[in-house]
């Protein structure tokens, strides 16, 4: 059951509403259409009302390469979202810079004099002691993060539900696994940081998936009826990722129980939530390279091809939404590069649809730093109504 973001005159997000309720404003002029970054359809009112809200959950969870995001209140599942996380695009970037700095050293500096007579530049600081996130997990929370924030803006959010990542990445090793406290994952990097940042916007509750005795994501989403996609984890469904995300926002709304009797303990789930089909969007971020002075060497003859950047030969920057026509047919995209008299247009993938002439490309949105690609229709992760 579609539910529309409803926000006041004022811009505060209150409790969505019907979309029969939001077409009846809209042609009584009662409230407008507001744009915002995640391209959901969004309603704005033009009249006074009392601020009530009930409480909606955001659940996450963070993955390495792909994060699934959900929006729950007790009576209908939101908002749904997939996200593909830029950690190996930033990963293979930082490599490459590495091997480029080292080339460059190795050039300029004379091997014939004695080493104390070398053009050795000198440390400038002691870059051996740092608590910074890598740019490639950084990259990572930075997105779910921002689209985080964006969601606060549409929804009366009064909870964040974070899954805690304890990889088992020992399983053929026969040694001990990260569940008991030894091994590592890219994803258990940066949580204390990023749980941080999230308590900034509202109170975050932890939890950790492959908890057996009650209380995991795995056995809510059991419970709830709901099925998880694992064979491909790439696959841009709301089964891969966003179904966990909708399982840890439904622990707003539903909890563990033990029970204990004389000669055993036992537990049951306790709470009512409705799992309805709901909108979902892949996001990601654009891969754009950055401006280089020369294309990772120097050029020979001393001149220097433009590459990287974001600007264009034309009115359009790299990450704009347009539509371009060719040959009779429109087609919808981003640019992501440019010639003398042509424009490159990509699809949500980052894959060039084709070089359509300038003069035929239409901007339609400038770039938000996110390629935001809903789906057609509503997604539904069960043909069940929910438990109660």
């Amino acid at each position: 059951m579609l539910r529309v973001p409803v926000l006041s005159k004022s811009g505060k997000p209150l409790m969505p509403t019907k979309p029969s309720r939001a077409r009846r404003w809209l042609r009584d002029g009662k409230a407008k259409v507001v744009h915002n970054d995640l391209e959901c359809f969004a309603i704005q009112l033009n009249f006074e009302t009392k601020e009530n809200t009930q409480p909606i959950a955001i659940g996450i969870d963070p993955g390495k390469r792909y994060s699934g995001i959900g929006v729950q209140s007790s009576q209908a599942t939101l908002w749904m979202g997939h996200l593909v996380l830029p950690f190996t695009i930033v990963k293979e970037r930082m490599e490459l810079r590495r091997v480029m700095r080292r080339a460059r050293r190795g050039r300029r500096i004379n091997r014939k004099l004695p080493y104390s007579e070398r053009c050795h530049r000198q440390a400038r600081f002691d870059n051996r002691r740092q608590a910074k996130l890598p740019p490639s997990i950084r990259a990572n929370k930075q997105l779910e993060l921002r689209v985080v924030k964006e969601l606060f803006t549409l929804f009366p959010v009064s909870a964040i539900h974070h899954e805690l990542v304890m990889a088992d990445v020992n399983k053929t090793s026969g040694r001990k696994s990260a569940r008991s406290g030894v091994g590592f994952s890219p994803v258990m990097v940066g949580q204390r940081q990023m749980l941080k940042w999230l308590s900034e916007l509202a109170p975050v509750v932890t939890h950790q998936g492959w908890q057996k005795n009650g209380n995991g994501t795995s056995q809510l989403r059991t419970w709830l009826g709901l099925t998880k996609d694992k064979t491909n984890k790439a696959n841009q469904t709301p089964e891969t990722h966003a179904v966990d995300g909708v399982s840890l926002a439904a622990f707003e709304f539903i909890q563990w129980r033990e029970r204990y009797s004389k000669n055993a303990k036992h537990g049951n789930w306790e709470g009512g939530v409705h799992i309805t089909p709901a909108p979902f969007t892949v996001i990601r971020r654009p891969p754009i390279n950055r401006r280089q002075l020369h294309l990772f060497v120097p050029s020979k003859g001393g001149k220097r091809r433009k590459y990287g950047g974001t600007v264009t030969r034309h009115s359009f920057r790299k990450g704009d939404k347009v539509v371009a026509e060719k040959a009779g047919k429109t087609y919808t995209g981003w640019c992501s590069g440019d010639t003398k008299t042509q424009v490159s247009v990509s699809n949500g993938n980052w894959k060039r649809i084709g070089q359509f002439t300038a003069k035929k490309v239409r901007l339609l949105q400038r770039s938000t730093g996110l390629i935001v690609v809903p789906s057609t229709g509503l997604s539904n992760l069960t043909t069940l109504s929910g438990k109660i």
